[in-house]
């Protein structure tokens, strides 16, 4: 019998074991954003506890084993929509690529000693949903006008955002407010910084981008996005359906408290008046050191740790220092996310990833 076959049965068989729970049900995700805006650099209360299903809690480890994973090479997809191709630098592995020279520095002014932090979560806190929510939309989705306040820097609309599109940090918030809206059909991201919903059914936004992700095309460069670093950001979200899978396959946007004035391949924008070099430029790739022992964490965990070893991180903005960003989802665990905090800065080295650079205004990666 195949895995895929096999992974198939042995869920079946688990829910009608369980009497048809709907702890099994795969509710479609949302997600989330932000950008250049610094967020609070003090580390957040912990999330709401969220009360897993204890056949969860139970059957998770299991389902990881015998779920499908993706074909080997494969880069990741949305709603059918493949997020990037497979040699986008998103998508290529760092796990052999040289040591940047001002890896320790970098370390050193992130925080050494502090820990990763899952931005993401079940529940709410505040009043929103923990994370970066995004929405897919059919290509019939209504266009609407958008205003923005750095039009110049902006993609003109108008973009597919429903009224009900979700806001990061909820309706109330006034954070980031990031929308990602995907249309599904198109295989298009639009994606929007400090969004609010005007009376006319129009919006009014910070900034907004368009990505085609079938597509290697950076933005022009010195332009932001919706996020600091000019880069797209639903491409670098932990989403829940990769950690069933087994394997996340790409890198996974993250902050930092300090950055410089500067930024590099891929990233088009900078965000800071700093200019010493011991602060890492947007952009910066870095990854969990291979003799990182992971085995001691939750199965789950090990699926973003082992990620974080392969695919890295990129920094994508200003904020608390080692926050990785996913998508909320009343899926996650709270309780095994909070296992990161065992993650210290020293844990991770800056990875110089020129060589990957084909052009220097294309996504396009060599294969290390």
């Amino acid at each position: 019998m195949s895995r895929q076959k096999h992974g198939l049965t042995i869920l079946i068989l688990i829910g009608l074991w369980l009497g048809g729970s709907s702890a099994w049900a795969l509710p479609p995700p949302d997600g989330e954003v932000q950008a250049w805006a610094s967020r609070p650099l003090a580390t957040p209360p912990s999330p709401a506890q969220a009360t897993p299903t204890p056949a969860v809690r139970l059957y998770l480890p299991l389902i990881l084993k015998a779920w499908p994973a993706p074909p080997a090479g494969q880069p990741p997809q949305i709603a059918g929509c493949t997020v990037f191709p497979a040699d986008n630098v998103w998508n290529v592995p760092v796990d052999s690529l040289p040591l940047d020279p001002d890896s320790g520095a970098y370390i050193a002014a992130i925080g050494a000693q502090a820990t990763m932090h899952a931005d993401f979560g079940s529940g709410e806190w505040e009043g929103g949903p923990i994370g970066i929510p995004y929405i897919t939309v059919p290509g019939s989705q209504p266009r609407v006008d958008i205003a923005f306040d750095y039009d110049d820097e902006s993609d003109p609309g108008p973009y597919p955002i429903p009224p009900d599109a979700p806001i990061e940090g909820g309706p109330s918030s006034d954070g980031d407010r990031h929308i990602l809206v995907l249309d599904r059909e198109a295989c298009v991201l639009y994606e929007l910084y400090y969004a609010w919903p005007q009376p006319d059914g129009s919006w009014q936004a910070g900034s907004g981008a368009i990505f085609d992700l079938s597509s290697h095309a950076l933005r022009p460069d010195g332009w932001t996005s919706a996020d600091a670093a000019g880069l797209p950001i639903l491409p670098g979200l932990v989403r829940y359906e990769e950690v069933v899978a087994g394997e996340i396959r790409h890198a996974i946007r993250f902050t930092a408290p300090r950055t410089r004035q500067a930024h590099v391949w891929p990233a088009r924008h900078d965000a800071s008046s700093l200019g010493g070099t011991q602060y890492p430029p947007m952009g910066q790739r870095f990854r969990l050191k291979a003799d990182f022992d992971i085995s001691g964490f939750s199965t789950e965990v090990q699926v973003i740790l082992q990620a974080l070893k392969k695919y890295g991180l990129i920094l994508a903005d200003n904020g608390s220092p080692w926050f990785i960003s996913g998508v909320p989802d009343e899926r996650w665990d709270n309780d095994l996310l909070h296992e990161l905090h065992q993650v210290p800065g020293s844990a991770f080295e800056a990875v110089d990833e020129s060589s990957l650079m084909i052009d220097p205004n294309s996504g396009q990666a060599r294969r290390p």
